[in-house]
């Protein structure tokens, strides 16, 4: 029974987290649990406050002493990603979350267990109802959306928060304190092209690009590993101009933010040609092994014979895909001056798809330097441009620069080595954090994100390790009661 979570450590953490399980909050559909934390609030007695999008707001006055503290803003995301296996009946609008012990975690039945960002929200409720913590002025902050879209942060008024600093609580490696995190920007390039009949002595081919293990574009972007569609397109641009190579359909990658895995192509070969061409994808084929064999060791490029299709795409935008697809970047562009060995800046083609009259290819640039995503956008809109594409910005959010010489950094460094005996990683994440959206609206505030360990979120697989929620817990109090004055 998921009930039995109730009588784990810190009792008062998990009581509400077991109440946030019991309710139904999937990313864009989180009326319940708006609700339930407005009455949650107002229920206490405490200022509570919802703004047009559904951000809540909840402040409960300094204990005695306290008063001239800085203000802490304790912030955490009201929805949960709604994943669960397939063998499970399961209706997250309206169903309870079956929670349970599993050895040292706990986990859900079948379904994701929305300890993501459930953990950080019941910390904050914790906070809230307890009455043996001491602490400076809170206001705990609450936002909607932000699995599929940030769109509560995104919303944010500058009149809607008086804290001085935020600990933002959806980090899921316990020990590490996240300082900094990277903005974004996706770059939509679209070709127009127009149909051209099929030499029919030609032969009809599928190369396809497979094996390769992918993962997230900023997480995994340092790693190497093989991009589908740039591997693939390599290819054609080469057989192209060797071998007469005419493309009938294109397409890869189905997710602008993960490292495309499988990318194919219906091409056409004249006839004359096919044996240098089939000769090539091998030698390619072992080119790609021999490159990133150590991160990729399943990478496959292969040709085999397929029905004919009924046209190719024109000549010149053929021409003008290819010169974009090969001239793109793919991967790091620069390193955090300030911590070396943490990638800056970035960027991932992630997604090329072929429909009614179109080919529109979606890179995801990103960047905790907003100037640097700006740039790098801009060389990937000027590159397409020039192939003949049209090319447009979309979805554009901040980054969060690293301050190594953050005040709430300094007293969270300090407070972990005291309770633990050992100073936190210091940590900068390439992806996205409320913390950039909450800083562009509030750019004098201190922000810091931590929180305990929890793995495999956004699938049915996730879990979290009790002993860290401990830590976490009493990591948060000894912060809280540490904070400067104003």
């Amino acid at each position: 029974m998921s009930k039995e979570i109730i009588n784990l450590e810190p009792k008062l953490l998990w009581e509400h987290f077991y109440s946030l399980t019991q309710i139904a909050r999937p990313s864009k559909k989180e009326e319940k649990i708006i609700e339930f934390i407005k009455k949650f609030g107002e229920d206490l007695g405490l200022e509570t406050k919802v703004d047009s999008v559904g951000n809540v707001v909840i402040r409960k006055p300094a204990t005695p002493g306290m008063e001239d503290r800085k203000t802490v803003t304790l912030q955490g995301h009201l929805d949960m990603v709604p994943q669960k296996n397939s063998d499970i009946e399961f209706d997250f609008e309206k169903d309870a979350i079956d929670a349970y012990i599993d050895g040292e975690w706990v986990t859900a039945r079948g379904t994701t267990l929305g300890a993501d960002n459930g953990m950080g929200v019941a910390a904050a409720m914790a906070v809230l109802t307890s009455d043996d913590i001491k602490h400076g002025p809170i206001e705990a902050f609450f936002t909607v959306d932000e699995e599929t879209g940030m769109t509560g942060a995104f919303a944010l008024k500058d009149d809607f928060l008086k804290g001085d600093v935020l600990l933002n609580m959806d980090s899921e490696d316990e020990g590490e304190l996240y300082v900094g995190c990277a903005g974004g920007i996706d770059v939509f390039a679209t070709f127009d092209y127009t149909e051209e009949s099929i030499d029919q002595s030609s032969k009809a081919y599928k190369i396809e690009i497979s094996g390769l293990k992918g993962g997230h574009s900023g997480l995994d972007i340092h790693l190497g590993k093989g991009n589908a569609n740039k591997l693939l397109t390599r290819y054609l641009w080469h057989a192209t101009k060797e071998h007469g190579l005419r493309i009938a359909y294109i397409e890869g990658g189905n997710l602008r933010n993960a490292i495309p895995r499988e990318a194919y192509a219906i091409v056409t070969i004249p006839s004359a040609n096919t044996s240098d061409f089939e000769n090539c994808v091998n030698d390619f084929d072992k080119t790609y092994k021999n490159e990133i064999s150590s991160v990729d060791p399943d990478v496959k490029l292969k040709a085999t014979l397929t029905d004919m299709p009924e046209k190719i795409i024109d000549e010149n935008t053929q021409n003008g895909l290819l010169n974009g697809l090969y001239g793109c970047p793919h991967g790091v562009i620069g390193m955090l001056s300030e911590m070396p060995d943490v990638v800056e800046t970035s960027t991932s083609l992630g997604v090329i798809k072929m429909e009614n009259g179109q080919i529109e290819v979606i890179s995801l640039t990103r960047s905790s330097v907003d100037s640097f995503k700006e740039y790098t956008g801009n060389m990937i809109k000027i590159i397409f441009e020039l192939a003949g594409a049209k090319v447009k910005f979309e979805g554009s959010y901040p980054g969060w620069k690293p301050n190594l010489d953050s005040p709430i950094l300094k007293t969270m460094k300090e407070g972990y080595n005291s309770k633990f005996g050992k100073i936190p990683a210091i940590k900068v994440i390439h992806a996205g954090l409320e913390c950039g959206l909450i800083g562009d609206v509030y750019p004098n505030m201190d922000l810091i994100s931590f929180g305990p360990t929890i793995r495999y979120p956004h699938s049915p697989d996730e879990k979290v390790n009790i002993a860290t929620v401990k830590k976490f817990w009493d990591f948060l109090v000894v912060t809280l009661e540490n904070i400067s004055k104003k």
